[in-house]
């Protein structure tokens, strides 16, 4: 489906100005890498409005603090539900101006600063050639024998580790300390990022790794694969959000919009099932790949709110670091 007739109008009416300065977008190092979804959402784009998309990649919180009022980003994109607080209190975000209706998300949307393009539940995944005791509740992994073999992501470095962090206040509450205590024993790695942790898993060096629901679908589609399962617990899982927001003070205002407006868009939301092996922020079920039909999924979805999440930052790795001892 191409995009809708306002939002190629627009294109067209700034497409001469665009054309002398590409639209500059910041964004993780995943996300236009070649196997990420920005390559062939730069392509979808860059077809309508007769301009050209620059990703500029690397780590996005960091980078826009040191360079504050001075940034070269006109968009960012790949920031998530749980650092849009940290993000937004840069004060470099222009209010979207996108309309917000017919989400396909578990989760209510009210940020008028960032607009969601994916989501998925974080979830522990395992291959089920090598695990017959599967837990059903987040207590009863704390139950498994302590032999289980889990790698997971640091929450002070990993937005997948700090999801896990923020999944196990939510459930456990005043205990969550007690939790970490009791996984400790089955953790044999935590690694900085998600990459090196699912690396080993797929290499046979844990039994159980922590990603999101949506993982296996890249086995199932990619590789014809139907081992690799997410295990549903009846708690319920905690969703992740990714967004994208406009720099107030872009020099290419029209641009910027109309890349925001995009998101939204069938175009660009079919791109992502298969391009970054998640959830559309908003899209038909009906249109997504028949692999997606085959995942576990979970009843109940958990969520802090941008500003709930970030009150909870310092405790949630606090309880981390001393259920570990680390």
């Amino acid at each position: 489906m191409k995009l809708t007739t306002a939002i190629a109008t627009g294109l067209t009416l700034i497409a001469s100005a665009a054309t002398a300065e590409p639209l500059t977008v910041y964004a993780p190092d995943y996300f236009a890498s070649e196997w990420g979804p920005g390559p062939a959402i730069k392509t979808a784009f860059e077809a309508d409005c007769a301009c050209e998309i620059e990703y500029v990649t690397g780590d996005l919180l960091p980078r826009l603090r040191l360079e504050g009022e001075r940034t070269g980003a006109d968009v960012v994109i790949g920031l998530n539900t749980d650092d849009a607080e940290r993000a937004r209190q840069t004060g470099l975000f222009a209010p979207h101006g996108v309309t917000i209706e017919g989400l396909t998300m578990p989760v209510d949307w009210t940020d008028d600063t960032f607009v969601p393009f994916n989501w998925g539940h974080t979830a522990f995944v395992y291959d089920t050639t090598k695990l017959d005791a599967v837990p059903t509740t987040f207590q009863g992994l704390l139950d498994a024998p302590d032999d289980l073999r889990i790698v997971i992501q640091d929450p002070r470095t990993s937005v997948s580790g700090l999801a896990l962090a923020l999944w196990m206040k939510s459930v456990f509450g005043d205990d969550t300390q007690a939790a970490w205590e009791a996984l400790a024993p089955k953790i044999v790695t935590v690694t900085r990022g998600w990459s090196e942790a699912y690396g080993m898993f797929t290499e046979g060096e844990a039994d159980m790794v922590l990603s999101y629901t949506t993982s296996p679908a890249y086995h199932i589609i990619a590789e014809e694969d139907l081992t690799k399962k997410a295990a549903i617990f009846d708690e319920g899982h905690y969703v992740m959000v990714e967004t994208a927001g406009q720099i107030a003070g872009t020099d290419q205002p029209e641009l910027a919009q109309a890349f925001l407006d995009f998101i939204l868009t069938e175009d660009f939301q079919s791109i992502i099932p298969e391009g970054n092996w998640s959830l559309p922020a908003k899209l038909d079920p009906a249109k997504m790949p028949e692999g997606f039909a085959m995942l576990d999924m979970p009843d109940t979805a958990l969520l802090f709110s941008s500003d709930e999440a970030e009150a909870l930052r310092d405790t949630v790795v606090a309880e981390f670091e001393a259920g570990l001892g680390r």
